[in-house]
């Protein structure tokens, strides 16, 4: 059974129209975000997973709620301009569920020559009830 190539274009839209927004939702001058803005592209229960290096050195793992991770993110953000830009993306779409492996940069000031530092967001989607995509887990690393 193959899959109309216009709906899987369709799909391929959705998923990048959400992606973006979700780098514009923490993109921005030093300040407060509109965290509206997520609950609108996150799942309720989805989970924002961030790869750390502990004090011993070793790597761990934050796993956060959408609650937590405003609380995390929101001192960072709201003292410090904060860019971050997708520059590349690879999407896998089976049924309604979608894999999106979404390189980025992040930047202090959106002209910055250089990137404060890159990575790679690990974003998985579900199609709900209503047809419309939903980010449910996202995992992340940046470049060491």
């Amino acid at each position: 059974m193959s899959v109309a190539p216009d709906l899987v274009e369709t799909d391929e839209a959705a998923i990048a129209a959400i992606i973006a927004a979700m780098y514009a939702s923490i993109s921005g001058p030093a300040g407060p975000r509109d965290w509206r803005v997520q609950e609108t592209l996150f799942h309720p229960d989805a989970r924002m997973m961030r790869t750390e290096i502990a004090a011993d050195g070793s790597t761990c793992l934050r796993i956060m709620d959408r609650a937590q991770y405003r609380e995390n993110t929101t001192p960072y953000l709201e003292a410090h301009n904060f860019y971050e830009v997708e520059i590349d993306r690879r999407v896998e779409i089976f049924g309604d569920i979608a894999q999106v492996w979404s390189a980025y940069e992040a930047r202090t000031d959106p002209f910055d020559k250089h990137p404060e530092r890159r990575g790679t967001n690990s974003i998985q989607l579900q199609r709900d009830a209503s047809g419309e995509w939903r980010i449910v887990s996202m995992l992340w690393d940046n470049e060491r």
